[in-house]
Formats: C-alpha cells, structure tokens, sequence
C-alpha cells in the first residue's frame, strides 16, 4: 500500500454511455471538464460530426487541457442515411488519431464519441474497438459514446449508463438549440 503521503497511481478504466435518451456526450463532455479541473489532459474524437458545437469554442478556452477533432463530414450522419466511402474513409482516420492520442501519453482522458453510431453504420467493425479496448494503456480512462453499444463492449467495459429517453421535447417539434443540443 503506498504511503499517505504519495499519490496512488492513476489506473483509467473504461466507460460506455449509450442508449436512446439524450446525454451521452454531455456526460463525456463533463468528464473532461472535471479532468480538465484537474489539469489532466483530454482527447475526444467526434466520430460523424463535422458542424459546430458549442464543445467545440469552450474547448478552445481550455485548451491545451481539452482537444477535440471531428471526423464527420458538415451534417451529422443520421442512421436512416446511406453512407459512403468518404464517410468510411473518415471513421477510419479518426480511429487512427484517437489510437494515436490513447497511446501517447499526452491524455490521461481519452473519448471516442458517437462510436457506437459509427460500428452500427458500419463506418468501423465492432472488433475495431474490442482491440482498441485492449490496447488501452493503464493509466488512460477510455470513455465511448453512442446509441447501439454491442454486447461485447459491455461485457468489456468497467462502467456501462444506459441513458433512457422518458419524455423529449424533440417529440413536440422542437429542433436542437445552440448551447444545449449543439
């Protein structure tokens, strides 16, 4: 047992937040705000998003604690839309630079957001992430995001939130707002 007075090791575990209810991203993005907190670093890759955020200007302020990249294309990918070889092309990239990021050392945090959406476009193999995920060094806390988690990343993972719509003002008309959807 290490001494009151040294720190213990940090050891990351990973997190899945998927289902149909909105927050997903929000609570990654809190995460990384709280790390940031911390002056631990954070890496979050937006897999199918390529339009502006309001992540994407407070990032910017915290910034080198917060990075963020996207991968989409302008318009997010919804899942009733054919996809094509550009929208592979990009997935895959994006896989790459979040490899890159978990492995390098600079990011005690690193998220792969809206992951999930892409496996199930069929944009990245399930297995993609299974070997990623077994890829994570020890000290990096792993956090994926999306609707559609496979069974094998919850067996997987270390924390699993299923977020569950109960009632959405979507369902009345209301379009994603600046500041709180987007």
């Amino acid at each position: 047992m290490p001494s009151p007075s040294r720190p213990q090791p940090f050891r990351g575990f990973i997190h899945i937040y998927t289902g149909n209810g909105k927050g997903k991203t929000t609570a990654a993005l809190g995460l990384a705000l709280r790390a940031a907190g911390r002056k631990m670093r954070s890496y979050i890759g937006q897999f199918l998003k390529g339009q502006s955020y309001g992540e994407l200007v407070a990032a910017k302020v915290l910034a080198p604690l917060i990075t963020i990249e996207q991968f989409g294309r302008k318009g997010f990918v919804h899942v009733s839309q054919v996809v094509d070889e550009e929208d592979i092309r990009r997935a895959r990239e994006g896989l790459a630079k979040c490899r890159r990021a978990m492995r390098s050392g600079r990011f005690r945090l690193v998220v792969l957001d809206e992951v999930a959406v892409a496996v199930h476009l069929r944009l990245l193999s399930e297995k993609d992430i299974l070997d990623l995920m077994a890829e994570k060094p020890e000290d990096v806390e792993l956090v994926l995001t999306g609707r559609f988690a496979p069974a094998s990343w919850v067996a997987r993972a270390d924390l699993v939130t299923e977020m569950t719509e109960v009632k959405h003002y979507y369902s009345r008309g209301v379009q994603a707002r600046d500041g709180i959807e987007k």
